[in-house]
């Protein structure tokens, strides 16, 4: 590739000027309202979004220091939480699925690059969380990436590829460690 070319190619923005306008709208309103209402005024937080387009149950709870990229890629079910400090980064679409945690400094990235290429463009993979999950503190789910019904990663673990349901992940990059088992009532 020319090397002219590939300035251009970088130079030319992945988002059209409607999602570049939403996205720094989103980020004052993420900042300013957001970000400074109290602990648990979750209902104004899932209003805030859902005016953005994210589609969220009415039992999703969302931390107010949790930060998100492109809501209207973000869908949440009943009865699911994301925890402080979280990075919801859905470039591509991020479903959370019903009576799931991922918990505080947690980070789910729907975002990445095809390094094959010179001019390296951006990639939104989507990725898909089942129900009765739990994403443990600090734990990465990458681009791509769909986490069976059930299972649990770890903390500081790291998934880039599917997680089986219903078992127990830890470690960089995240290995299976043992069946979750039944959930008690």
């Amino acid at each position: 590739m020319d090397p002219e070319d590939l300035i251009t190619d970088r130079a030319l923005s992945p988002y059209s000027s409607r999602e570049k306008a939403g996205r720094m709208l989103w980020a004052m309103v993420q900042a300013v309202v957001f970000r400074h209402t109290f602990h648990n005024w979750y209902g104004i937080r899932r209003r805030l979004l859902q005016l953005f387009g994210a589609k969220l149950h009415a039992s999703a709870r969302v931390r107010r220091t949790v930060l998100i990229e492109c809501p209207w890629n973000l869908i949440i079910g009943a009865d699911s939480s994301v925890g402080d400090r979280a990075i919801l980064y859905c470039l591509g679409t991020v479903t959370i699925g019903e009576r799931t945690t991922i918990s505080q400094g947690a980070h789910v990235c729907a975002g990445s690059h095809d390094y094959r290429k010179r001019s390296m463009p951006l990639l939104r993979p989507p990725i898909d969380i089942g129900d009765d999950v739990w994403i443990a503190a600090d734990a990465f789910v990458g681009p791509k990436v769909r986490v069976g019904d059930g299972a649990i990663l770890g903390a500081r673990a790291v998934a880039v590829t599917p997680l089986q349901p219903w078992m127990i992940y830890s470690g960089n990059p995240a290995q299976p460690v043992k069946p979750r088992g039944a959930i008690e009532e």
